[in-house]
Order: C-alpha cells, then sequence, then structure tokens
C-alpha cells in the first residue's frame, strides 16, 4: 500500500513539475506530437486504402472465373508475357454457349462485353457511358441491387429487346428528381426502354467484373449485337463463371481449363491461349504489396518518432539538472530511489502520451476533412489508435529511463549543495 501511495504521490508531482514549465512541456508534446501524427496518419491511410481496395475487390467474387486474353497478373518472380498473350484469341459467344453446354461444376455461365456510347435523354447526354451486354445469367452471378424496376426476362435477353437497367449516377444526370423507369432514352442513336434503376454502390475497383455499377448501362448482349461487335477485343469479350456451392473454386477451374482446351483444339504440350483469372490472383499480390508499403511506413515513421525521442530524453536531463536541489531534499527525508525514478519516468511517459493523442486527434480531424473533401473514406481503426498509444507509452519509457535513473542515483549531501 505504501508503495502505490508513493507511486501515486510520483504522479502527483510529476503532474505538477509539468504545470509549471509550461514552454518546455510544449516543446516536448510538439515533438512526440509530430512523431506520433506521421507513423500513424501513414499507418491510417495505408489501412484505409487497403481496405477500400479489398471490398472493392469482393465484388469480383470468391467462387468466380473469368475467361479473358489477358491475365490480371504473373506468377512471382515471372515476366508479363505481353508479347504472347497480344497473339491469343478473345473468348467468343461460341466458346460461351460450349463451356455453358458442357461445365457441369458451374452455378451460372455468363457472355458480357463492356463499350463506351453517348447516352441521351432529349437534350441531355452523358457522354462515354460504359454500355455492358450480359446474357441472362449473369445476375446469377453477380447480384443485380435494384432501386426501382427490374432486370431483364428471359424472352427480352434471347430476343435482343431494346430495354436496358441503367446506374444510380446516369438516372440522375439524366433525370433528376424523376423517375427513369419507363423513360425512352437514346444509345448511340439506338432507342431504348429503362426498365430499372440500380441502387448506388460507390466507386470500387477497375478490373474485371469489379467496377462499380453506378456509371453503367446494362443491355441484353442480343441487343447489343445490333451496334456492338462481340468478338472484337475492343469490347472486353468475356466469360464470366461461377461454381456450384458444394464445388471448390480449383475443380471447377480445371473443368473450364480441359474442355476450353478441347475447343480451341490446342495439343497436350501446347501453353493456354487463354487466361483463367479470378479474385485471390489480385490479393495475393495486395498482400505482398501492402508488407513492403507497410515497412515503408514503419521507416518512415519510425525516423519522426526517433526525433521526438531524443527530444524527450534532452529535456528531462535538463529537468533532473534544475530539480537537482529537490532531489537532495527529498532524498534526505527518505525518499526512495523508486520514488525519484518513478516521478521522472511518470513524467516522461505522460508527456509521451499527451503528445501522442494530440497527434491522434490531429489525425482523426484530419480523415473528416479528407472523406468531405475527396472520395476517399479514410478512418483510423481501433489497432492504429492503439499503437498511437503503445508506441507513446514505449517511447516516454525509453526516453525517460536514463534522465530517471541519473536522478535516483544522485547523492542526496551533493544534490543539496548543487547549484544550476
Amino acid at each position: 500500500m505504501k508503495v502505490i501511495n508513493n507511486l501515486k504521490e510520483s504522479f502527483i508531482a510529476a503532474l505538477s513539475f509539468l504545470k509549471i514549465n509550461k514552454l518546455r512541456t510544449f516543446l516536448t508534446l510538439f515533438g512526440i506530437t509530430i512523431g506520433i501524427f506521421a507513423i500513424i496518419s501513414v499507418f491510417t491511410v495505408i489501412d484505409s486504402l487497403e481496405r477500400t481496395i479489398r471490398d472493392s475487390l469482393s465484388s469480383l467474387g470468391s467462387d468466380i472465373i473469368y475467361v479473358e486474353k489477358w491475365p490480371w497478373t504473373t506468377p512471382p518472380g515471372s515476366d508479363y508475357e505481353w508479347w504472347k498473350y497480344l497473339k491469343r484469341p478473345v473468348p467468343d459467344y461460341e466458346e460461351y454457349e460450349f463451356l455453358k453446354r458442357n461445365i457441369s461444376l458451374a452455378r451460372a455461365v455468363a457472355f458480357s462485353v463492356s463499350t463506351r456510347k453517348t447516352v441521351s435523354f432529349r437534350s441531355t447526354s452523358v457522354k462515354s457511358t460504359r454500355i455492358s451486354g450480359y446474357t441472362k445469367d449473369y445476375e446469377k452471378i453477380r447480384k443485380i441491387n435494384l432501386l426501382r424496376g427490374r432486370y431483364f426476362s428471359s424472352v427480352e435477353s434471347q430476343t435482343g429487346k431494346n430495354v436496358a437497367v441503367i446506374g444510380y449516377e446516369i438516372a440522375e444526370e439524366l433525370f433528376p428528381g424523376i423517375s427513369a423507369v419507363n423513360k425512352e432514352i437514346k444509345i448511340g442513336g439506338n432507342k431504348v426502354t429503362i426498365i430499372g434503376v440500380l441502387k448506388k454502390e460507390g466507386k470500387t475497383a477497375g478490373i474485371g467484373g469489379g467496377r462499380s455499377m453506378d456509371e453503367v448501362v446494362l443491355i441484353p448482349l442480343h441487343f447489343g449485337k445490333r451496334f456492338i461487335n462481340i468478338n472484337s477485343e475492343n469490347v472486353s469479350p468475356k466469360i464470366v463463371i461461377r461454381k456450384k456451392e458444394e464445388t471448390s473454386l480449383l475443380e471447377m477451374k480445371a473443368e473450364v481449363r480441359r474442355f476450353l482446351r478441347a475447343k480451341r483444339r490446342l495439343r497436350p504440350k501446347e501453353e493456354d491461349n487463354f487466361a483463367l483469372n479470378q479474385s485471390t490472383m489480385i490479393t495475393n499480390s495486395l498482400d505482398q504489396l501492402f508488407g513492403v508499403i507497410n515497412l515503408a511506413g514503419w521507416l518512415i515513421g519510425g525516423f519522426s518518432i526517433l526525433v521526438g525521442g531524443f527530444g524527450i530524453a534532452n529535456i528531462m536531463f535538463v529537468s533532473v539538472k534544475e530539480r537537482t536541489n529537490i532531489i537532495g531534499i527529498q532524498k534526505a527525508l527518505g525518499a526512495k530511489n523508486y520514488f525519484i525514478l518513478s516521478q521522472f519516468l511518470f513524467e516522461s511517459v505522460v508527456l509521451s502520451i499527451i503528445g501522442g493523442t494530440i497527434g491522434l486527434l490531429l489525425i482523426f480531424i484530419g480523415s473528416i476533412y479528407a472523406r468531405y473533401a475527396t472520395d476517399l473514406m479514410i478512418s483510423m481503426s481501433l489497432g492504429n489508435i492503439l499503437t498511437g498509444f503503445f508506441i507513446s507509452s514505449l517511447i516516454g519509457i525509453i526516453s525517460g529511463f536514463a534522465p530517471a535513473r541519473s536522478a535516483a542515483r544522485l547523492n542526496p549531501v551533493d544534490a543539496i549543495n548543487s547549484s544550476f
């Protein structure tokens, strides 16, 4: 109990000296504030960016394979052999029908193309709008979240009916304040009736099927054939395949590869002339990328923290020198070494934690501003907050230990007779 009371008195004494030396306290706080702000802001931005990208990539689906001409990534340590990929044929509609008939492990198979056209309603137009043509089963692969209206029917898809489902942002631009459903728009001069409007999705990753649906116009593939060359590489044709729940992605991927090689008449020793892309290809690359970025963040922030730590140590040594007489009197009155040591150690840790708290508060304010001023969703995670407090405490202990130890080891007679 006596030890606890002594530690409590040490803490109170440390706070009182901090109040007395306001300028010194401010300068010390400033150093550690800058250090914590530097390192935690780097982590916050990196974590927010990683979270946004991973959330965006979730729309690609972990149970989906994309049959395309170009691979999204290459295995680690290998080159991206673009000159080989350039010679590959693009997936075509005939291959889509072949795979749909033969694959037994797929829940759904769809074919898609995408191009850019001007979309207009009366005198209002949206240039370079993404027009995506899909077969009916695409709704079984990616969930179509409708704000109002409906998706294509099987009959509309098969007959190539001139209907469309438009993204939220397109609806807002062409039909501000009114319903877009049943309105007639023009896509590159072709009349189209709107049957549905998608819910607002927000920005997502621009790879494969993971692009945001807010600025897209969805049309039946057979209608798109009227003004889109679906076999042209310029419209990014792809076959999208979703596995059955009881099937592993690896098994379905092997089946797709086997049938596609047979369809393209590839000999056993010939390389695949197609890419089977999946979301894990990107997430695995992201793990490596953000690992390197996090290491760089520690290095950048570490230098700032080091400077702040030296600042605390220097000021604490000055503080010990100034209070040598007081330390001598305290020891003459019976104060133990741990009381003196804890007094200065508490002062160092409190300074560091307060500085770290101010740094975290500045990051919090900055993240709020960033959310309103930009499209980035930057927010501090609990892990980053705890990391900030942990680093602050650790720096306080490390920086304050040497000055506190030198104060605790002073001879009381020499300390009382010393002059500053």
